[in-house]
């Protein structure tokens, strides 16, 4: 009999295992979202009502009180556009970093493809993304979104940047969460940070007017050109004129590309030290 190539235990293919997985993926999801919202009355409604009290404390504190409203045409659709993207961002990566620490018990007991977690955790922000994404739209088509080929297209490269970028930046901390929990903290401060360091309740101008030096840093950031992605392809088209915000320069030739370069090379990364480390998981945890 020939000999086969083994394997060393408790390590497997990274997401290669997530992509032969599949079945398993839609269970963790599923499993996922009913102890969300178990006991709770109001359940997926919750995916309404975060995202409208966000908006509406930032919409009178940006928009009313220090006044962006003023001068932007359908401001409401240009922070609200912003506003999910963060929130598709902020819970995808969070609750990938947690993921192989929060479901301790069951890596312990068995052993299945470990980045099948934080991959669950894209998923289910995916699902509260979506009800987010319904109400935009709405909003939009009462204030004249006609959108043309190239402006959808902008979202959907906005959607796979955060999307790559927050299973990237997850599963890397993922991985630290299990040796240090002091990874916890540092997830919470830059979600906290991501929010304002991408122009979701301000205008990237405003950028460029106070530190003309840091634009292309600032634009490097991944979020926030998916951001912008998120600006031109739904607010920009419900517009007749831009007022005070402009397309970033070099926003299509530049800085998308170079946005999804960045998020595959955290994914590549995190793929990387994930595989390196997981075969430690259950004895730390």
């Amino acid at each position: 009999m020939a000999a086969t190539e083994l394997t060393a235990p408790g390590q497997g293919r990274g997401l290669l295992d997530v992509l032969a997985n599949r079945y398993l993926l839609r269970l963790i999801v599923r499993k996922e979202v009913q102890v969300r919202y178990r006991g709770s009355v109001l359940g997926i409604l919750w995916s309404y009502i975060k995202p409208a009290v966000q908006f509406g404390v930032f919409y009178v504190a940006m928009g009313v009180f220090l006044g962006l409203n003023k001068g932007m045409e359908n401001y409401a659709v240009y922070l609200f556009s912003g506003i999910i993207a963060m929130n598709f961002f902020n819970e995808a990566f969070g609750n990938a970093a947690r993921s192989i620490v929060g479901n301790g018990n069951l890596i312990k007991k068995i052993y299945l493809p470990r980045e099948l977690f934080p991959a669950s955790s894209l998923w289910v922000a995916f699902i509260h993304f979506v009800p987010q994404v319904i109400v935009l739209l709405v909003a939009c088509v009462f204030t004249g979104w006609v959108p043309n080929l190239w402006e959808l297209g902008a979202v959907l490269a906005g959607f796979l940047i955060i999307g790559i970028f927050a299973l990237g930046l997850g599963v890397v901390f993922a991985t630290a969460n299990v040796f240090f929990r002091d990874a916890e903290n540092i997830v919470d401060l830059l979600v906290m940070v991501a929010t304002w360091a991408s122009p979701v309740l301000y205008v990237w101008t405003m950028v460029r007017e106070a530190a003309p030096w840091l634009v292309n840093l600032y634009f490097l950031n991944p979020l926030t050109v998916a951001v912008e992605l998120f600006h031109y392809g739904f607010w920009h088209p419900t517009v007749t004129s831009g007022g005070t915000w402009e397309i970033p320069p070099h926003l299509f030739s530049v800085w998308t590309p170079a946005a999804l370069v960045i998020s595959v090379a955290f994914l590549v990364l995190g793929d990387v030290v994930f595989r390196r480390f997981e075969g430690n998981f259950a004895q730390e945890l």
